[in-house]
């Protein structure tokens, strides 16, 4: 099992590299073309040298931490965290939920109690007309 390890580890590489290249946009592509790219991909992948060449310089490298450029937050900023307790914005958003809960929860039961006394009536009607058909 063991010897079959390093083949397992190339081909996951080269599916990553393969995958990768594929998803990244057009503009984010350095160098070459990014149809060059997957041929390079593709042709050398048995050698690790294509994947290994499209992860060091085939892509652009995308800055700091995880998460961190997605949100723009940066530890130099000084934005404090704030907890969504002690977060005005927050509570008030609440509180206009909640004055807007009761209406929609009324509305809700109404429709439900219609349903619940249409499928009644429904299901009172079939029993009758079993309990006709039966009768005759």
């Amino acid at each position: 099992m063991l010897r079959y390890l390093p083949f397992l580890l190339v081909l996951a590489l080269w599916i990553y590299a393969f995958i990768d290249c594929l998803n990244t946009p057009e503009e984010e592509v350095r160098g070459l073309p990014k149809v060059v790219w997957v041929i390079i991909i593709l042709l050398f992948g048995e050698v690790l040298v294509g994947p290994v060449a499209w992860l060091v310089a085939g892509r652009t490298r995308r800055g700091g931490p995880a998460g961190a450029a997605a949100t723009g937050w940066r530890r130099d900023q000084g934005t404090p965290y704030v907890a969504p307790d002690d977060n005005p914005e927050f509570l008030n958003s609440l509180r206009t939920e909640k004055a807007e809960r009761p209406d929609r929860d009324e509305a809700l039961l109404k429709d439900w109690e219609a349903d619940l006394q249409r499928r009644e009536e429904e299901l009172r009607r079939r029993e009758q007309r079993s309990k006709s058909d039966d009768e005759s």
